[in-house]
């Protein structure tokens, strides 16, 4: 018996070495930590569950028989974040660069399919150098052994990616469909072919961190939410992140007990929107203003600035928060705005977070390139997800709600369940310069006929009252109250039930 917990602990402590002491300081030496160190400082100390330590690989092929590292370069298991359970797997690139073989993709799926049958989120620290060519088409078939699990998991439990060091061809495709993709700067990159691909086929020079590192995907492709500075700041915020969201699609995301008053007022806010309705203000200002204790998680603040996304808390319940950014474009929504908040909307639709939008949108971006990028079937994405949503959506038209805009941007007419608008709210077909120029078109070499008329416009439409005559708002309401109001409504709203017909899915314009 002796002899086999020796034997036990000498298996553990190979295992925990991994491709050993050199390139275990080979890691550190480049700001990165190794796979277990990572799995410390996400989950809370004490609670990591490891499953098939003793796992190897059962490759033969170019001498891989002799070389068998306990593991097979991924760490996996489950453990608690803030006392609340989830599945975690670290690659470990000190064993083959973290390369994805057969028992690799094993090891992943079975905690997988157990994170779905327990109902409990799954994190990927991602850092591999991708398939391990020895393996040939049995790695190939483990990564879509993972990308099937992945598709079946969405909207089921929450999946969030990692990516903390390489991430490259095929397995770029599996954070890809989780919902959320984490890249930490200088020492990540995913791209589906490398600089050296490149260049041979496009003739095009570029750097793994220009083709596809964190500020790549943060700025340009809108492919990762976050960029952060190090390993440590990444996993620590990824577990604050972790607080707004459900275990699954069956439970509501914690509430977090909190001291600020929902009937709090701000009197600031009613001066907010400037008189001059060209003029911009910031959106991020009304959102920290109203919600909790000014906490706002906001993702992807790099990517598509006419449009803010985030979560926030409303007292004490997770709200997802959808605003038009007047600060870029005047706030219009164009081809990436649309993709971004529909992909957003959606997370909180399938995982039970009510969503709030703040609205000033003077309406779709006008210009050849993106009509020829496909706006139409873009903005109808933002169209569908709004549309399809059930859970609880409540809109706040702070200024300009113009044309198909308005229509999109969770109104009324879309299943709004409380729609509100401040005084300053102007809901019309198109902004009044425009709107005289077609109506009144006999008039446009008057500028005296034209200003009357304009102005004449203005009375009419740049105000919320013809709207709440239809009852397309439910009440125009001061600025300072925002907050009050916005509490109300969630509380009426806790219980709602609504159901689309049965399908076995739809056709989102895609």
């Amino acid at each position: 018996m002796h002899e086999i917990i020796a034997e036990l602990e000498r298996k553990r402590t190979l295992a925990r070495l991994g491709g050993g002491q050199k390139r275990i300081d080979a890691q550190h030496a480049k700001g990165k930590l190794t796979a277990r160190e990572r799995i410390e400082l996400l989950l809370d100390p004490g609670t990591f569950e490891e499953w098939d330590m003793f796992k190897e690989h059962r490759c033969t092929d170019f001498g891989m028989a002799e070389n068998k590292v306990p593991s097979d370069g991924v760490v996996t298991g489950y453990g608690t974040i803030n006392g609340r359970m989830v599945f975690v797997f670290s690659q470990d690139f000190t064993v083959f660069g973290g390369a994805l073989s057969e028992a690799h993709a094993e090891k992943i799926c079975k905690i997988m399919d157990k994170a779905m049958q327990v109902g409990a989120p799954i994190i990927g620290l991602n850092d591999s150098g991708g398939a391990r060519i020895q393996e040939g088409v049995a790695a190939l078939g483990g990564y879509a052994e993972v990308f099937q699990r992945n598709v079946l998991a969405s909207g089921v439990i929450p999946q969030i990616s990692l990516i903390m060091g390489p991430c490259a061809g095929g397995a770029v495709y599996s954070p890809a469909m989780t919902d959320f993709i984490f890249m930490v700067k200088d020492s990540s990159y995913m791209f589906v072919t490398g600089p050296d691909v490149v260049k041979t086929v496009t003739h095009e020079e570029v750097t793994a961190e220009e083709l596809g590192g964190a500020t790549t995907h943060t700025t340009k492709s809108g492919v990762a939410d976050l960029a952060f500075e190090n390993d440590v700041e990444a996993l620590l915020l990824v577990r604050r992140f972790f607080n707004f969201l459900p275990q699954n699609n069956r439970e509501k995301p914690p509430i977090r007990p909190t001291t600020d008053p929902a009937d709090r007022i701000d009197l600031s806010l009613d001066t907010l929107v400037p008189d001059n309705p060209n003029k911009p203000y910031d959106i991020k200002e009304l959102i920290v203003k109203v919600v909790d204790e000014g906490d706002f998680f906001e993702l992807q603040p790099d990517h598509a600035k006419n449009i803010v996304i985030g979560f926030a808390r409303m007292e004490g319940q997770t709200v997802g928060i959808v605003a038009n950014q007047p600060m870029v474009l005047a706030g219009c929504l164009d081809i990436k705005s649309s993709i971004k908040a529909a992909r957003f909307v959606r997370f909180c639709d399938a995982f039970n977070i009510p969503i709030i939008t703040f609205v000033d949108v003077p309406g779709f971006m006008p210009g050849t390139a993106q009509e020829y990028g496909g706006i139409i079937k873009h903005g109808a994405k933002l169209l569908y997800a709004y549309a399809e949503c059930t859970v609880p959506k409540i809109t706040v038209i702070t200024r300009k709600a113009y044309g198909g805009a308005y229509d999109v941007m969770a109104s009324k007419h879309l299943r709004g369940d409380v729609n509100f608008a401040w005084p300053s709210a102007e809901i019309a077909v198109m902004g009044p310069k425009g709107a005289v120029e077609i109506i009144f078109r006999e008039d446009k070499h008057d500028p005296v006929k034209l200003a009357a008329r304009e102005a004449e416009y203005k009375a009419k439409f740049a105000n919320p009252f013809v709207a709440g005559a239809r009852g397309f708002i439910d009440d125009v309401i001061q600025p300072h109250e925002t907050r009050k109001r916005i509490c109300r409504s969630l509380v009426m709203l806790r219980n709602k039930k609504i159901e689309n017909p049965w399908r076995k899915h739809g056709n989102i314009p895609l």
